[in-house]
């Protein structure tokens, strides 16, 4: 506690040291500006003919300096020197890695890498242009009539970017006189989305279904379309909202639903079809008296998918490819396919990157044992950090497991101590999460081993006691 103090204390006087620079800078430019006075009928303050003291400047400025005052290595933008997989070297030094959501391990996989290669040999590096200019190519309609299958949906629309295909989405297909309700935890590019759209937004406490009516109840009367955006998995928090009770809300009060598949595709259901599949499996369990029944499993899961309008997800993760998507019926395809900016306006997905995704695909069918491999590895990592007393928060013990420190210090600190100890794992800090919610992220895979689990599990223990996180 005395060292939180003593850090405070320390952002404090830092900042204060900033501001009283800011003031003589802006004091300073204000006289030299005189001479402008005669050309103009207004003075332009040299303070915004740069970025010297722009808010988000000095933001990262103070932190820098208060990681120098702390002697704390800046944990961010590390440089890896070789492929991203379950090691990793960063600084020379080789690592157990759980910075990477390489879920099912395909990113080092053979098939992939040959995929890219003949990719590249035969389409080249590029299309080119959008598709809008360009035209289609075979690979980019294989994986979206992929997608589209996947998703039990008529068609599928692939982007070059998972954040843009979020923002393009949502602020093409709603506005003003529209309303977005959104889980208050949702990714950045939901937000942003949101924001551009120019709809009216109420966020509802995270996985709170009742608050969720509620806004509903009072607002929907007021709006055309109404649309509920949430995550299939949660990136920070690695829990699960509740599907079935979602679509009855949609349905009750006429609304659109959006389902961001980005971290469960590959992950949730016995075959990774992600969020559906998960309370498929769930509903049929207790609709059969705990006995498992695949025919019913795949009605469910007809049901589920169906009543999802918009199923989003990225080609990043479990696809270790790059861009994003949309599984939806024909007339939103359609829409997006000529109005939204992010998918007009940029060149269209690569072979490499359409084929490697589509490839990955093929992969995660014909090897479902992968998707087991995680789901084990993944709750044997929270059961042993929990059995240290150590908090791992709201996860359920899918890919993504956080170990919440409470300060974003700590949090810096805990990485840079595991890392000393050989294992790379990134802190999440305010602003990303409220600063008593500072944590460590873990992102397990199907390619960890046991071993490489139990030594890091120990060595989190050592630093938790270090930091003071446990006795």
């Amino acid at each position: 506690m005395a060292d939180q103090s003593k850090f405070s204390k320390m952002l404090s006087r830092i900042v204060k040291e900033k501001s009283s620079s800011n003031e003589d800078a802006c004091n300073f430019n204000e006289t030299c500006s005189d001479s402008q006075k005669n050309k103009l009928p207004f003075s332009i303050s040299d303070e915004y003919r740069t970025f010297d003291n722009h808010p988000l400047w000095l933001k990262i400025s103070t932190m820098k300096d208060l990681a120098s005052r702390f002697g704390i290595e800046d944990p961010f933008f590390k440089l890896q020197e070789n492929v991203h997989g379950t090691l990793t070297t960063v600084r020379g030094k080789e690592c157990i890695n759980f910075s990477s959501y390489n879920y099912l391990g395909f990113n080092d996989h053979p098939g992939l890498r040959k995929t890219a290669m003949v990719a590249v040999e035969t389409f080249g590096t590029s299309v080119g242009a959008s598709r809008l200019v360009a035209g289609e190519r075979g690979f980019q309609k294989d994986l979206e009539c992929k997608i589209a299958g996947f998703y039990r949906k008529p068609e599928a629309l692939v982007f070059v970017s998972g954040h843009a295909t979020n923002v393009s989405t949502i602020s093409t297909l709603f506005g003003s006189e529209d309303l977005i309700v959104y889980d208050s935890l949702c990714h950045n590019s939901i937000i942003e989305g949101i924001l551009l759209s120019g709809a009216r937004y109420f966020p509802f406490a995270h996985n709170d279904l009742q608050i969720l009516e509620k806004i509903l109840m009072t607002n929907r009367s007021k709006y055309k379309r109404v649309l509920i955006v949430t995550e299939g998995l949660f990136s920070m928090d690695g829990d699960v909202p509740n599907l079935p009770e979602l679509i009855a809300i949609k349905e009750k009060f006429g609304c659109i639903l959006m389902i961001d598949e980005a971290h469960s595709l590959g992950v949730l259901g016995k075959t990774g079809h992600g969020l559906f599949e998960h309370w498929a499996e769930i509903n049929t369990l207790k609709q059969c008296s705990g006995v498992y029944s695949q025919k019913n499993v795949n009605e469910l899961m007809e049901l589920y998918s169906s009543s999802v309008d918009i199923w989003m997800g990225t080609l990043s993760k479990t696809l270790a490819s790059c861009g994003g998507y949309i599984a939806a019926d024909s007339k939103i395809i359609s829409i997006l396919r000529f109005y939204a900016p992010g998918f007009v306006y940029s060149v269209g997905i690569s072979a490499p990157a359409a084929l490697s995704a589509n490839k990955a695909f093929e992969l995660m069918e014909k090897e479902p044992e992968r998707i087991y491999k995680l789901r084990s590895n993944a709750q044997l990592f929270r059961k042993l950090v929990s059995s240290k007393g150590i908090n791992t928060g709201r996860s359920e013990g899918f890919s993504v497991i956080p170990v919440i420190i409470g300060s974003s210090h700590q949090a810096i600190k805990a990485s840079e101590e595991l890392w000393n100890k050989g294992i790379n794992v990134q802190p999440i800090i305010h602003p990303a999460v409220e600063e008593q919610q500072a944590r460590l992220r873990f992102f397990i895979t199907s390619e960890h081993t046991v071993e490489q689990i139990v030594e890091t599990t120990v060595a989190l223990q050592e630093v938790a006691k270090k930091i003071g996180l446990i006795k």
